[in-house]
């Protein structure tokens, strides 16, 4: 993309509440990856999943055979299944269509969790420490899409609705700390080079 799009400024003052936006939010990412208070759990989870005697599916979790991580390909399936869904739940007669979405969604939580967890082993401190509040997040994100597929189930589309948009707000912040740490390893993967 080219910087001098992003330096345009746009009438109303829109680019001001913008950068003071992504201001905070970059001061709250330092403050983050500079934190040491969660380090000793950071570093028993990490110890405790590289310990796994997983072999081979270590590295397919991990998506070596890909050449790049697995982690965010299997995000795509509860991803897309919930923006679905929350697409669906403006159009009259979709409740069954959303309520499936919901419940493929979670269904596809697992497997993108696991092969997460395994490249979060491997993180160095600053990018655990914000790979740990993506995992945070998305638990509350699963948490949200839960109650939503239980009021759903229950008849009670109106409160699906709203824990899906819940859950949909705690996916945008775990994406954009999942973003982070992806943007950071490649950063530091450059630098090395």
């Amino acid at each position: 993309m080219n910087s001098s799009a992003l330096d345009a400024s746009p009438a109303g003052g829109h680019s001001t509440a913008l950068a003071t936006a992504s201001a905070c939010w970059l001061q709250t990412l330092d403050r983050l990856e500079r934190t040491t208070a969660t380090d000793p759990a950071i570093r028993l989870l990490q110890r405790g999943i590289r310990s796994l005697p997983l072999g081979d599916f270590r590295d397919l979790l991990r998506g070596r055979p890909l050449g790049h991580p697995v982690h965010p390909v299997l995000v795509q399936l509860p991803l897309g299944c919930w923006l679905s869904a929350s697409v669906l739940d403006f159009v009259p007669g979709t409740q069954h269509a959303t309520t499936t979405l919901t419940a493929v969604g979670l269904a596809g939580v697992a497997p993108a969790a696991v092969a997460g967890w395994a490249d979060w082993a491997d993180l160095p401190p600053e990018q655990a420490r914000v790979g740990l509040a993506h995992a945070v997040s998305n638990v509350a994100a699963v948490a949200c899409y839960t109650a939503s597929l239980t009021a759903r189930l229950r008849g009670r589309s109106a409160k699906g609705r709203l824990w899906a948009l819940g859950g949909m707000a705690a996916v945008a912040v775990s994406g954009a700390l999942g973003g982070h740490v992806a943007y950071r390893q490649a950063v530091g993967a450059h630098a090395a080079a």
